[in-house]
């Protein structure tokens, strides 16, 4: 496989890597390293790569274990899902300011849920995988995995529901 074939199969993806990477370290500059870490060991691999049925799925899978690992080392909890790279230039700042304070709470809300309801909120909600996919990336069953979502969901609702209903009879 050359460079640019291996380039092909990978640039569709490599910014979900590192997003998934930025999600969970939070550092740019370790998710920068670690997407890097990530590219390297599967150019290392490449001649194993057509025997995998998703390269992204795989990728992710990579990411994923790599970042928790690198977690798990640091021995940090501190994981943040939320995408917060909203910017609209035709709003308001009015509304800005409201998007980013919706986009906080939403943060502080998703800080809050247990690690395994995070990540598949990020990678169903905001990364646009399948059940499938997820199902494959964490080894989990269907419907484990529809259930965690579930409820993550379910959480975030409440609490937001909870937060613009503050004082109203």
């Amino acid at each position: 496989m050359t460079q640019n074939e291996f380039m092909q199969i990978v640039n569709p993806f490599k910014d979900k890597l590192y997003r998934l990477a930025k999600r969970l370290l939070i550092s740019s500059e370790e998710a920068e390293d670690a997407t890097q870490e990530i590219l390297m060991k599967l150019w290392a691999g490449k001649k194993k790569m057509e025997r995998y049925a998703n390269v992204e799925a795989f990728a992710m899978t990579m990411t994923k274990n790599f970042c928790l690992d690198r977690l798990k080392s640091k021995q940090s909890g501190n994981l943040k899902l939320v995408h917060s790279n909203y910017t609209d230039g035709q709003t308001s700042l009015q509304k800005q300011v409201e998007v980013k304070d919706s986009l906080d709470w939403v943060g502080k809300i998703v800080e809050g849920l247990p690690e395994q309801q995070r990540l598949i909120l990020q990678l169903r909600d905001v990364e646009s995988y399948e059940f499938e996919e997820i199902e494959k990336m964490l080894d989990m069953k269907p419907t484990a995995v529809r259930v965690a979502l579930s409820r993550a969901r379910k959480a975030v609702r409440e609490q937001l529901l909870e937060k613009h209903r503050y004082g109203i009879g």
